[in-house]
């Protein structure tokens, strides 16, 4: 099934298209979208559309920043009823599990993944499509409404250490910087956002429990039935965050979507894949990225996709894609010299 996300996702894109006078009618035809899809609020649109209509139009409006500019106005009411029990939330904590367990019912390419490290929690948010290449608008526009929730949870305690893309830096630094007010970091490891643990514990003066149940409630009855969790989609979305931190086994992702192995062995099977498959196609997708990014030394992208050992990395992509990885960066990345 094709991820869907909530058409109030994307409400604010004619808000910055007008803005930067752009022509709305053309950018929604190309993405294969219409204006009536978004008159109501809670329709699902394709996934793949939604990226499509974000990279047209930074492209045409010639404006890397455009879905940060959406970001910066969003509102929990923006997210539905999950914004209505992340407003409710006693602590920071506990709003970013509220928003772990039920992001699909606001956007189902969205994986997210929060990480205590010490003093220090990593909260990586990714948007993965079934081989689709990574968005530098749709990544942008998840995490910059990640922390914009944040803020309106904590309003000025909120101060991330700092946010992290994958992709490189805009042109103009000034957007990102008004908006982030902390440490930016390009051509990083993982896209998100690094805080201190101690703001995770800070106590909402806002939240109502009774509310906060009323709606979790509601929202658990429109959870898919737990055996939707083990979809394709889902385990390729857990790969993609755990095979960079060097523990993308499957009893780590079974254990990620509550499922024993050999139901989610199981699960696979009757779907037509092996979880070893689905291993080896993300990491040729991050491969493929990593490569493309001469910031990633030929070591460190073998460490980020899982092999103890370059060697063993070289010889893996060399049977998968028939050359060597220092040849294909060289030859076939995209914007390498030929």
């Amino acid at each position: 099934m094709e991820a869907q996300i909530r058409a109030a996702a994307l409400e604010n894109y004619f808000d910055v298209a007008r803005q930067l006078k752009l022509e709305t009618l053309p950018i929604l035809q190309t993405a294969g979208l219409t204006r009536a899809m978004f008159q109501d609020p809670d329709r699902r649109i394709p996934a793949y559309s939604a990226m499509a209509l974000l990279d047209e139009a930074a492209r045409v409006s010639e404006c890397q920043t455009f879905s940060l500019r959406m970001a910066e106005t969003r509102k929990l009411a923006d997210l539905g009823a999950i914004g209505l029990v992340l407003a409710h939330q006693a602590s920071l904590r506990d709003a970013l599990d509220t928003l772990v367990r039920y992001r699909r019912l606001m956007n189902e390419s969205l994986a997210m993944l929060v990480e205590e490290v010490g003093k220090t929690v990593i909260v990586r948010a990714e948007v993965v499509l079934d081989k689709a290449p990574a968005s530098r608008q749709a990544n942008e526009l998840a995490i910059g409404t990640l922390h914009q929730a944040c803020k309106l949870i904590l309003g000025e305690r909120w101060q991330p250490l700092s946010v992290n893309f994958t992709h490189g830096a805009p042109h103009d630094l000034c957007l990102h910087r008004q908006v982030f007010r902390c440490q930016l970091k390009f051509h990083s490891d993982f896209n998100g956002i690094v805080c201190a643990t101690s703001d995770l514990d800070h106590r909402s003066t806002d939240a109502d429990p009774m509310m906060a149940e009323y709606a979790r409630r509601f929202l658990e009855h429109r959870l898919p039935e737990a055996s939707a969790a083990s979809s394709v989609l889902e385990v390729r979305q857990a790969i993609y965050l755990l095979l960079p931190m060097g523990c993308a086994s499957i009893e780590r992702i079974a254990q990620k979507l509550e499922l024993n192995v050999r139901t989610l062995q199981r699960q696979l099977k009757a779907l037509g894949t092996v979880y070893t498959d689905l291993v080896n196609e993300v990491r040729c997708e991050l491969a493929m990225r990593y490569l493309a990014n001469p910031h990633f030394p030929l070591a460190h992208t073998a460490a980020l996709l899982g092999f103890s050992m370059p060697s063993s990395f070289t010889r893996w992509f060399s049977i998968w894609f028939g050359v060597s990885p220092s040849h294909w960066r060289g030859h076939e990345a995209p914007g390498a010299n030929r």
